[in-house]
């Protein structure tokens, strides 16, 4: 699964040790989040998470992109 700078970004800010809480952590903040550009974001990550197996999930090497060296079609 291919996440975007932005999708990286928002996913390393939470606990990415098991997909599901991760999903749920997410979900449970979007009512907190009032910028709509960050809730398409996170609605966005959830979705792809979601669509996603566990043994994928755990492929995914979860580090902070920096803009400088990512290309927006890095995979995870």
């Amino acid at each position: 699964m291919k996440f975007t700078f932005e999708e990286m970004n928002l996913v390393c800010i939470y606990d990415t040790g098991d997909r599901l809480s991760l999903i749920a952590d997410i979900r449970g903040s979007l009512p907190h989040v009032y910028d709509m550009e960050l809730r398409g974001i996170m609605e966005t990550v959830i979705a792809k998470l979601e669509g996603m197996a566990d043994v994928e999930f755990d492929a995914i090497d979860f580090v902070p992109a920096d803009d400088s060296n990512y290309d927006d079609d890095m995979e995870g």
